[in-house]
C-alpha cells in the first residue's frame, strides 16, 4: 500500500493518490472521505463495466453514495464530441451538482473523456479516477490532462482539470490481455528513459516479469512510475513551454502521428509510442548526443516487452500530415500556410513538405537516460532518413 499527495505551486488543488491491491472494494469509503459527495456519476466503457461496475456500485451505495452508471464505447473512437454531449445529458438527468462527483473507472480513454466532461459540466465539477489499465495507472490518470480527438488530430480539444483523487488497484491489471499490458508498459519505459534513470533500470531488470504480468512486478512498477509522474507534474502543472513536463512527450510526436495516420485502428497507444521512442532515440543519437549504448538499452527493453519495432509500411506523407495537425506544432496556424504551399506545388513537393514539418514540429530528445531535453527542431533530411529507416514508405 502506498499514498501520494500531489500539490501544485500557486494552486490550492491537491490530488491524493491511494495505491493498494484490492482497493476497488473500498471505493465508496474512499469517495466519501475524499469528496464528501453523496451523488456520483460512474463512467466506464463497456468492457470495464462488465468486469467491475457491480463491485464499484455496491461499494459506493454501501457508503451512502447514490451512483448512476454511464457506459460509453470502448477505445479511442469514444474520444469524440458526441460522447461528451452524451455524458452532459446523463449528468443533467441525475441533476449532478458541483458538490457531487464524476468517477472515471477504466483506462486512459475513460479518464480523458470523463475528466473533460467533468471540467465542462457546470464550469467544473470534481472527478475521481479509478484507472484499470497499466497506461492509466502509471501515466494518464495523474496530471489533469483531459480531452477528446478530432478527425485532424489527437487531443486537440481539452482542458487541464486535476482529479480530486485517484484510487489505484493493481489487481485490476490481471484482467488485461497481454497486448494491452505490454502497450501500457511502453509508458513505464518512456517515463524511465525520459525522466528517471532508476525507473528505467528497474524496467530493465524486470522486463520479462512485467511483460508476463507478474503481480508483484506490476504493482512495484505502478508505484514507482506514479512517484516519478507526481514529481514531474507537480513542478509543471500545465506543461508550460520549456517546462519539465514536456519530457513526458518523449516518443509521442511520432506516436500520435502514427495513431492518426491509421485512423486510430489497429495500433494501441503504447505500441505507437514504442515506435515513436525508437525514432526519438535515433534522432537523439544523431542530434542530441545520446550514447549509442543508451539507445541500444532502450531498444532492448522495448524488444523484451515485445513492443513493435517499426512503422510497418506507414506512408511518409500520412505521417507528415498527421504530425502537422498534432497539438505540439510550433505555432497555431503554422501548418496552414505550409499546406497551401504544398498544394500549389503538387506531388513533386513531398521533400519540401517534410522540410516544412521540420520547421514546425519540435521533438523531445534526450542526451542520456532519464534526462529528456526541451523540445527542439531537427532537419528535414535527418527526419526523413530516420523515418525511412524505421519502415516508413516514401
Amino acid at each position: 500500500m502506498s499514498d501520494l499527495r500531489v500539490a501544485y505551486p500557486g494552486a490550492r488543488h491537491v490530488t491524493r493518490v491511494h495505491i493498494a491491491p484490492g482497493a476497488l472494494d473500498r471505493l465508496g469509503a474512499f469517495v466519501r472521505r475524499e469528496s464528501g459527495a453523496r451523488i456520483a456519476a460512474l463512467v466506464a466503457d463497456e468492457r470495464v463495466a462488465a468486469l467491475y461496475s457491480d463491485r464499484s456500485l455496491r461499494s459506493l451505495r454501501k457508503a451512502g453514495v447514490s451512483a448512476t452508471l454511464i457506459v460509453i464505447g470502448h477505445g479511442e473512437r469514444s474520444k469524440r464530441p458526441a460522447t461528451i454531449e452524451r455524458l452532459w445529458n446523463a449528468f443533467d438527468a441525475v441533476a449532478l451538482a458541483r458538490r457531487d462527483v464524476v468517477i472515471a473507472l477504466g483506462g486512459g480513454v475513460v479518464g480523458d473523456v470523463a475528466g473533460f466532461a467533468a471540467a465542462t459540466w457546470l464550469r467544473g465539477v470534481p472527478w475521481i479516477g479509478v484507472p484499470s489499465t497499466v497506461l492509466a495507472q502509471v501515466d494518464s490518470a495523474l496530471g489533469g490532462k483531459t480531452g477528446i480527438d478530432l478527425p485532424s488530430g489527437k487531443n486537440l480539444v481539452g482542458a487541464f482539470h486535476q482529479p480530486l483523487a485517484l484510487l489505484v488497484d493493481p489487481r485490476l491489471l490481471q484482467t488485461l490481455n497481454a497486448r494491452e499490458r505490454r502497450a501500457g508498459l511502453a509508458e513505464v519505459a518512456k517515463m524511465g528513459m525520459a525522466c528517471d534513470a532508476r525507473l528505467f533500470a528497474f524496467v530493465e531488470r524486470h522486463a520479462e516479469a512485467l511483460a508476463a504480468g507478474d503481480p508483484a512486478a506490476l504493482s512495484a512498477a505502478v508505484t514507482r512510475a506514479l512517484a516519478v509522474k507526481a514529481r514531474v507534474v507537480s513542478r509543471d502543472e500545465r506543461e508550460r513551454e520549456g517546462g519539465g513536463r514536456t519530457a513526458l512527450n518523449f516518443g509521442h510526436t511520432l506516436g500520435h502521428a502514427l495513431e492518426a495516420a491509421r485512423g486510430y485502428r489497429g495500433v494501441l497507444h503504447g505500441e505507437a509510442v514504442a515506435v515513436g521512442m525508437r525514432v526519438a532515440a535515433a534522432l537523439s543519437e544523431r542530434a542530441a548526443g545520446l550514447d549509442a549504448r543508451a539507445r541500444t538499452r532502450l531498444e532492448s527493453v522495448l524488444d523484451r516487452l515485445a513492443l513493435p519495432r517499426s512503422l510497418r509500411g506507414a506512408r511518409l506523407s500520412d505521417l507528415v500530415r498527421a504530425m502537422r495537425a498534432d497539438k505540439k506544432r510550433l505555432a497555431a496556424g503554422a501548418g496552414g500556410g505550409a499546406r497551401a504551399r504544398e498544394k500549389s506545388r503538387g506531388e513533386a513537393a513531398r521533400a519540401d513538405a517534410l522540410d516544412d514539418v521540420a520547421r514546425e514540429v519540435r521533438w523531445v530528445l534526450t542526451p542520456r537516460v532519464g534526462h529528456a531535453s526541451v523540445p527542439r527542431l531537427v532537419s528535414g533530411r535527418l527526419l526523413r532518413a530516420v523515418l525511412i529507416e524505421a519502415g516508413a514508405r516514401p
